[in-house]
């Protein structure tokens, strides 16, 4: 009989790589089932309440308490867990300390102290204190990158109409990625310095032009992510029309580059609007082709189109990314068993998987999904379905890691869609970075190779967003992956297009028009 045992430490908060930590040594120990290391949060303790957790304590648990929470064997495998893993929470802390030089700041003010001349704070605190600390920053002249989520709707709007007041870009709330001044921020890539400016609604969207705009030769001046609730009729657009502005007068940019999934419709018609004082591309995905620009606008109906406009705009050769994608899945699809038809998408990146669901319901119909393009597309989907999954969605990281930092969360699911035999290809992005896993794929090659090598079996189609400049080498996640028996994609939409293809079992598929 299994038993769950959670144990809390009060004032211990800790952060997100250490909670990652020590959640995979505890899981990692013979006899353990499940194993958590996280902060007692009100959405954390409901986690583990429907876990079966009941601990007396765990119900007195606040934010700044840490828990760790196992389901093991027995007790005694418990009690040895939940002890290993405070001494990797007190190991890694210990390290961090250890190569720190001098006191770490206590406040925003503390640190703007500290670091005169500073011009943009990065606010990542719970969603409740995070428009206060953002508001500080704004009072002390500086730009604010606003990781944090779950910050109230109406505390977005007033910070952004108080900073476009003075002049400052408030980029977020959860906003993932930036590069400002050549300086990458959150989960942004290893870019060059170039000609094109960057405004993104759209995290992975966002690394997924620069990192493209840097493989074709060209390069970037700033990204600009403005939160993917700017676009909103609630917000109006506020921080894009300011960044927008701000690009179109800076006379570094000659190419405007505009990301965003279909805005509000009054917001897309008065943003759109300003457009065009310098040649730019707008990638508006699944806004369709009837979506009306005014002239010096080009619009792009995937990333990988609007990247290679905007390099094309800029003075280099256009890319051809499809080029050849249909001998590589011709044998696959020669090969593969009548019965798998499904397409089955485990995306980390939430723009990417937003963009593969356009590609794929263009050709195979009905995509289902935890974030749905359209009304009664949600899940459960129909059995034998097309599914794109966004495991970066809050209903998956609550109490663990987001799955670009911690790649494990995607294994189990990779090799029970790969073992069902109704799915065709099983659909993966890779994203490096800043911020994200120094190797993910060495953690999840051998499940894509169980799957990939299976006789009979799926294909995996993967997709690996990066840079040669990025920590995590893209060529040796490529490399890795290609090991494995993968099919490897030149972009994301050339992924969901190689994924439709082999479905639909038509090849040329991967070689049409996004």
């Amino acid at each position: 009989m299994t038993t769950r045992l959670a144990r809390v430490r009060s004032d211990s908060y800790v952060d997100s790589v250490r909670l990652m930590t020590a959640t995979r040594v505890m899981g990692q120990r013979p006899g353990v089932e499940w194993a958590a290391a996280v902060m007692g949060t009100p959405a954390n303790v409901e986690i583990l309440s429907g876990r079966g957790f009941d601990d007396e304590a765990l119900s007195r648990a606040t934010a700044n308490d840490l828990v760790f929470a196992v389901i093991a064997a027995d007790e005694d495998e418990a009690l040895r867990a939940i002890a290993e893993g405070g001494s990797a929470v007190e190991a890694a802390g210990a390290a961090e300390e250890a190569t720190e030089s001098g006191t770490r700041p206590g406040s925003l003010e503390e640190a703007a102290e500290a670091l005169p001349g500073a011009n943009l704070a990065v606010v990542s605190v719970p969603g409740e204190f995070a428009a206060l600390e953002a508001q500080k920053a704004l009072s002390a002249g500086m730009h604010v990158l606003l990781f944090s989520d779950n910050v109230p709707i109406e505390h977005e709007v007033a910070l952004k109409e108080r900073a476009a007041s003075l002049g400052l870009l408030v980029m977020g709330p959860g906003a993932g990625t930036a590069a400002m001044g050549g300086v990458g921020l959150g989960f942004a890539n290893a870019v060059r310095r170039g000609s094109v400016g960057v405004v993104a609604a759209a995290g992975t969207g966002a690394q997924e032009v620069m990192s493209l705009i840097d493989r074709w030769g060209g390069g970037v001046t700033d990204v600009i992510g403005v939160g993917g609730r700017d676009l909103s009729s609630d917000v109006g657009g506020t921080m894009a029309e300011l960044a927008l502005r701000t690009l179109a007068a800076d006379p570094r940019v000659d190419v405007v580059l505009f990301v965003s999934k279909p805005p509000a419709p009054e917001v897309a018609e008065r943003l759109l609007g300003t457009l065009g004082a310098k040649p730019t591309v707008a990638a508006l995905l699944g806004a369709g082709d009837d979506a009306r620009v005014p002239d010096g606008v080009r619009l792009a109906r995937t990333l990988d189109e609007a990247a290679a406009e905007a390099v094309e705009l800029a003075g280099s050769p256009r890319p051809h990314p499809g080029w050849g994608l249909a001998g590589v899945v011709a044998g696959v699809v020669e090969a593969m068993p009548r019965e798998r038809t499904a397409v089955r998408g485990l995306f980390t990146g939430g723009t990417l998987c937003y963009e593969s669901m356009v590609v794929l319901s263009a050709r195979l119909g009905p995509v289902h999904s935890n974030t749905p393009l359209r009304e009664g597309w949600g899940l459960p989907g129909p059995e034998g379905g097309h599914v794109c999954l966004d495991l970066g969605e809050e209903e998956y990281t609550r109490g663990r890691p987001h799955p670009m930092i911690d790649p494990e969360a995607r294994i189990d699911s990779i090799r029970s869609d790969g073992a069902d035999p109704r799915t065709a290809v099983v659909l993966l992005d890779v994203v490096l970075g800043y911020g994200a896993h120094p190797d993910p794929a060495a953690v999840i090659s051998l499940a894509c190779e169980e799957v990939a090598r299976r006789p009979g079996g799926a294909a995996v189609v993967a997709y690996v967003l990066g840079t040669d400049a990025d920590l995590q080498d893209v060529r040796r996640q490529r490399a890795q992956l290609e090991e494995a028996g993968c099919l490897l994609a030149p972009t994301a939409a050339r992924g969901a297009l190689m994924a439709a293809a082999i479905a639909a079992r038509d090849p040329e598929i991967a070689e049409q028009v996004p």
